[in-house]
C-alpha cells in the first residue's frame, strides 16, 4: 500500500497546466484576503467565534442546549470550522505564555491565570492577533479546494482550455468570493454538492470494473456527503437525490446496486453530522426537529444573480452557452447535459426552514456547463473565434469583479 502511494505521488507533476491553474487560485486567495483586510468584526462574527470555540471547549453552556447559540441546526460544520483556528490560536498563545513575562501575557487576570473555555474569544479580540483572519481561513481554504475540484473535473472532461475557462469564471465571481470570506456553510455546502455529484458519477464509472476499486471511491463519496449533510441537512437529500439518477444514468447492469451505495453513503453522512454534535443524541435530533430540510421552489434567486452587474461576464457567458448547446448537436452529451440540469434544479431551490442559498451550489456546475460547451467550440471550424470570444468574457467578468473589490475606487 505505502509502495502503492509512493508511485502516485511520483506520477504527480506540477507542470504548465497545473501552474497555470495554481495562479488563478493565488489570485482568488488574493482577492480574498484583500476584502478581509477591508472588514470588521460584526455579531455574526460573534456568533460564530463563541459557539465554534464551545463546541470544541466544552465550556458552561445554556441548560438543555448544544451551545449558547441554542441546538444548531443552520450548518453546524461551518461553527467548528470557524472555532477551530481561534481554539488552536488560544492554545498556542497560552503556550508561549510560559516564556513571556507575566504582565504580557495574553491569558491572565487578576489574582491567577484563566483557562482558555472559560475566556470568550470576543473578550480577546484586541489581545489575539488575526482574529478576524482566522476566522475566514476555513472558508477560503473551502473555497480554494472547491475551485480545484472545478479545475480538476472541467479539465478531466474538456481538456486544459475547458477548465482554464470554468476557472478563471470562478477566480472572478464575486458571489463566490463573498460566501468564502464571512462564517457561512454556504461554500461548504457547495463543495459537498459539487463534489459528491462528479463522485457519485466517478463510483457509476468504477462500478463497471473491478470490486477492489469500489471500496476507497465508496468512501470518499461517504466523506463528502458526510460535508454535505454537515454543511446543511438539506443538501444531503439535494446530492443524494442528484447523485442516484446519475449514477442509474450511467451505472448500466448496476443500477440495483447503485441504490446501495448511495443509502450506505447517506448513512455514513449521518453519522458524520452526529460526530459534528459531539454524538449528543438530543443535538442531533434537533436538526430533524426543526425545518431545516424544507426546500422550495422560486425563480428569485436566479433573477437576481443574472441581473447583477458583477456577474455580467458569468451571464453572457451563460447564455452564449445555452445557444450554443441548443445549435450544436455535438454539445447536447452526458458530460455537458448533466451539470445544466443540476444548475437549472439548483437555481430554482430555496430554503424555506433555515438560511441557505442553493443557488451558490449551482455556480460549480454553471461554470461546469459552460466550459463543456465553449470547449466543444474551441475545437470546431471557428475555435480561434471562440478562444477570442471566450477570453473577452472572462476579461469582462474580471474587471466587474476587481472593480467590485472594497477600496479600490
Amino acid at each position: 500500500m505505502m509502495t502503492h502511494c509512493f508511485s502516485r505521488l511520483r506520477r504527480f507533476r506540477f507542470n504548465l497546466p497545473q501552474r497555470i491553474a495554481a495562479g488563478l487560485l493565488a489570485v482568488f486567495l488574493a482577492q480574498g484576503l484583500w476584502i478581509s483586510g477591508h472588514q470588521t468584526l460584526t455579531d455574526r462574527d460573534y456568533q460564530y467565534a463563541r459557539c465554534g470555540r464551545e463546541m470544541w471547549e466544552r465550556p458552561s453552556r445554556l441548560d438543555g442546549y448544544f451551545t449558547s447559540c441554542g441546538n444548531i441546526y443552520d450548518g453546524v460544520l461551518a461553527y467548528r470550522l470557524a472555532g477551530l483556528p481561534l481554539t488552536l490560536n488560544l492554545l498556542a498563545e497560552r503556550g508561549l505564555d510560559h516564556f513571556r513575562k507575566p504582565e504580557d501575557r495574553v491569558v491572565q487576570q487578576a489574582g491567577g491565570r484563566l483557562s482558555a473555555p472559560n475566556l470568550s474569544t470576543w473578550e480577546l479580540r484586541h489581545q489575539l492577533r488575526y482574529t478576524l483572519l482566522l476566522l475566514r481561513l476555513p472558508f477560503l481554504a473551502a473555497g480554494l479546494l472547491l475551485g480545484g475540484g472545478l479545475w480538476w473535473v472541467t479539465r478531466r472532461l474538456y481538456g486544459n482550455l475547458g477548465g482554464y475557462t470554468a476557472l478563471a469564471l470562478y477566480c472572478f465571481s464575486p458571489a463566490m468570493l463573498k460566501a468564502c470570506v464571512a462564517p457561512t456553510p454556504e461554500v461548504l455546502a457547495a463543495l459537498g454538492v459539487y463534489g459528491g455529484i462528479y463522485t457519485s458519477i466517478g463510483v457509476a464509472h468504477a462500478m463497471q470494473g473491478p470490486r477492489r476499486k469500489w471500496r476507497p471511491r465508496i468512501v470518499l463519496l461517504t466523506v463528502i456527503f458526510g460535508v454535505a449533510a454537515a454543511a446543511h441537512i438539506a443538501a444531503l437529500a439535494v446530492v443524494a437525490l442528484f447523485g442516484l439518477a446519475l449514477m442509474l444514468w450511467v451505472a448500466e447492469g448496476r443500477k440495483s446496486q447503485a441504490l446501495l451505495v448511495v443509502l450506505a453513503a447517506a448513512a455514513g453522512a449521518l453519522a458524520v453530522v452526529f460526530a459534528c454534535y459531539g454524538f449528543s443524541p438530543e443535538a442531533f435530533s434537533y436538526v430533524f426537529r426543526s425545518a431545516a430540510g424544507f426546500l422550495w421552489f422560486s425563480f428569485d434567486p436566479a433573477q437576481r444573480f443574472f441581473s447583477t452587474l458583477s456577474n455580467a461576464g458569468v451571464t453572457v457567458a451563460v447564455a452564449a452557452a445555452l445557444m450554443l448547446y441548443a445549435a450544436r448537436r455535438r454539445s447536447r452529451y452526458l458530460g455537458n447535459t448533466a451539470p445544466l440540469l443540476c444548475a437549472l434544479l439548483l437555481m430554482l431551490l430555496v430554503m424555506t426552514g433555515a438560511p441557505g442559498a442553493p443557488w451558490l451550489w449551482a455556480l460549480p456546475f454553471l461554470l461546469t456547463f459552460v466550459a463543456g460547451v465553449f470547449a466543444d467550440a474551441y475545437e470546431g471550424p471557428r475555435g480561434r473565434l471562440a478562444m477570442g470570444a471566450a477570453g473577452a468574457i472572462v476579461l469582462l467578468q474580471a474587471a466587474f469583479c476587481v472593480l467590485s473589490l472594497p477600496g479600490l475606487l
